[in-house]
């Protein structure tokens, strides 16, 4: 029982520590970076970015690191580029096997198809759990290294907060995986749809005659910087991203069921 989905779990392994790692790195230089630049006057260049860019990239203040983390980091790393590359990985999921002709071999064994798409896609917590963790410990390490101070706990909900985002960003790849005969079309579709929902928000979303369509983007629902600086949070929005998230999946399994493999 549940055997796709142990073994799709451990393929994940080696991808998992190699992303992990190589977030690590970059946050340590970024950490490091904040330590070169406290005898800049950053504030002076935080208040002469566009209002757009700062809304856009979640700055509010460069000066602590909280803030910094949050816009040369989170803003980044968390928000655009692990929501696009965990769209990506779960746009060749289901695609890559029909493509590859292997989802014939799965579907003769007796599995439905909404139970395989669930357990495929539960092993994308691998790399989504494991990601957040093995960061976080790092991140906090780094900042006590330099000898700042962060609150741990407001680092914690960060992560804890982001994994309903991901969730989001690896259905939307899904649900393109289920639709697209090839994988490539289904990786690429994702992050487009991603990219461009990041866009809404925090671009065309600023217009007051257009500000109704940044609820559409899953990016509106989570933002990391009030989250590091003061611990700011609405369980209603990590409500509606869960219901989203569940939303998409149960749509990807009935258009898999529609499909005609």
């Amino acid at each position: 029982m549940f055997e796709t989905a142990r073994y799709e779990m451990g393929r994940r392994l080696r991808g998992t520590a190699i992303l992990s790692i190589l977030i690590s790195l970059y946050t340590g230089f970024i950490v490091w970076y904040f330590t070169v630049l406290e005898n800049v006057p950053i504030e002076d260049v935080f208040e002469e970015l566009p209002p757009a860019m700062r809304d856009a990239f979640g700055v509010e203040s460069l000066a602590t690191i909280e803030g910094f983390l949050g816009a040369e980091v989170y803003s980044f790393v968390w928000v655009l580029g692990l929501g696009l590359y965990f769209a990506y990985v779960a746009g060749g999921t289901i695609a890559g096997d029909v493509e590859s002709k292997r989802m014939d071999l799965l579907l003769s064994f007796p599995i439905s198809r909404s139970r395989l798409i669930a357990e495929k896609f539960s092993a994308l917590l691998v790399p989504i759990v494991g990601v957040n963790v093995i960061a976080s410990g790092a991140i906090y390490a780094q900042v006590t290294a330099i000898g700042e101070s962060i609150d741990p706990m407001h680092l914690v909900l960060t992560h804890v907060l982001s994994v309903p985002y991901l969730l989001v960003c690896a259905a939307i790849g899904t649900m393109f995986s289920v639709v697209a005969s090839r994988a490539a079309l289904a990786e690429r579709g994702a992050i487009g749809v991603v990219f461009v929902l990041f866009l809404v928000e925090s671009v065309v979303g600023g217009a007051d005659e257009y500000d109704w369509i940044q609820y559409l983007s899953p990016t509106y629902y989570y933002e990391p910087t009030p989250l590091l600086i003061d611990g700011t949070y609405d369980l209603i929005d990590t409500g509606i991203l869960l219901a989203a998230f569940v939303g998409l999946l149960v749509l990807s399994q009935i258009l898999f069921h529609r499909r005609d493999i």
